[in-house]
């Protein structure tokens, strides 16, 4: 035997090189509830006073007219800080996200360059053990605090943060050879990556962790799961990201409004049995101002629900939209929404109820009253003859 076909038989024999991760990286998120309502003029005003930097964000290669975000959140530009990960310390950049409708978004990025697959995935998996949702979240809470201290002035009715959601992407730009999607999805183990999973999964498993996979190009891919994305964009596009942080904020948002909700409604029926309790000279007014009250509350959740859902227009760019309306229905905002909207018809319908009402205990009041006057005048009658 020859020494090239020695070669050859050496490489049959070993498989081809295990693929490398040239450019990428692993950026995890975490979504706080701070506000009914964020001022992004006065926040960004309030933060350019720190000498620090801030600017509206716009999806990168999207036209406007194609999608593009409702009300721009604002991104602020924090100080780099080493976090622990797997025993080592990395130097991780961080950046905050605030929406309008009362969600600060926290993004922290660790770069991965020129690192074999299997190290890129044990660097997801411990970025996931250091900050994710499983881990201890001082490091997340210590910049809640900081941001909030400093744009305080900006927000609008503020919340305890008992609301969060958390979201981990691994980014690949550049790999160390020029792959085709079909031909990446040979190479590596993405169904085990998506999972975080080291024991073989079923098949059914594995089909369920790809359903959700995406391509423009043949060379760009994106795997969406409920807690996990994976990305491979050659070109740098961050817009799939942005797309996946604003799915992510309005769900948390809409889990607010459905968990306020669950505790006004029995608190509601609590009222409206008091009110009919009362003596009818003053159940009318009961009903009256409780009616306000209901209506007064209905409004503003429709007002900012609809805020949620216009976070982000999709007009023409079908391919981000496909995405975008997979990440809805993989976080079940629709669902909520839907339950938000049930729960506002109930509040509307019990409205109408209590007007209804009010009007009646008037017009009996009214009735009664005018009974008064009548036997009044017939016994001044009586009286005078």
């Amino acid at each position: 035997m020859s020494a090239t076909d020695i070669q050859i038989e050496a490489a049959r024999n070993t498989g081809p090189t295990e693929l490398r991760v040239a450019s990428g990286a692993v950026i995890a998120f975490r979504l706080f509830d701070v506000a009914h309502e964020i001022d992004l003029v006065r926040a960004e005003t309030i933060w350019a006073r720190q000498s620090r930097v801030a600017s509206r964000s716009r999806l990168s290669a999207t036209p406007p007219k194609a999608m593009g975000f409702g009300v721009p959140p604002l991104v602020l530009t924090l100080d780099p800080v080493p976090v622990e990960v797997g025993g080592r310390i990395l130097q991780a950049g961080v950046s905050a996200r605030l929406f309008d409708f009362g969600v600060l978004s926290f993004a922290l990025r660790v770069s991965a360059d020129d690192l074999p697959w299997t190290d890129f995935v044990a660097l997801h998996d411990a970025v996931d053990r250091s900050v994710g949702p499983q881990a201890a979240s001082k490091i997340w809470q210590d910049w809640l605090g900081q941001v909030t201290t400093v744009l305080g002035a900006a927000l609008s009715r503020p919340v305890p943060s008992a609301y969060e959601e958390d979201y981990i992407v691994g980014y690949v730009q550049r790999f160390s050879q020029n792959l085709t999607a079909a031909e990446l999805q040979g190479r590596i183990d993405l169904p085990a990556f998506l999972s975080g999973e080291t024991r073989k999964l079923s098949d059914g498993a594995r089909a369920d962790l790809m359903r959700q996979r995406f391509s423009y190009y043949t060379d760009d891919l994106v795997v969406l799961t409920w807690d996990r994305a994976f990305i491979y964009e050659p070109r740098g596009d961050s817009d799939v990201m942005d797309v996946i942080e604003v799915a992510n904020a309005q769900l948390l948002e809409l889990r607010y409004y459905d968990e306020m909700l669950d505790a006004e409604l029995p608190r509601m029926y609590d009222l409206v049995e008091a009110a009919r309790g009362t003596r009818a000279s003053f159940s009318a007014r009961r009903f009256a101002n409780l009616a306000r009250r209901l209506y007064t509350m209905v409004a503003e959740v429709t007002e900012l629900t609809e805020k949620v859902d216009n976070a982000l227009q999709v007009t023409e760019d079908v391919y981000l939209a496909r995405i975008y309306g997979a990440a809805l229905e993989l976080f079940r905002v629709r669902m909520v929404e839907v339950a938000v909207g049930r729960k506002l018809a109930i509040m509307r319908d019990t409205y109408t109820a209590l007007n209804d009402e009010a009007a009646s205990r008037r017009g009996e009041l009214m009735e009664f009253l005018i009974l008064v006057l009548i036997a009044a005048e017939v016994i001044l009658a009586f009286v005078r003859h």
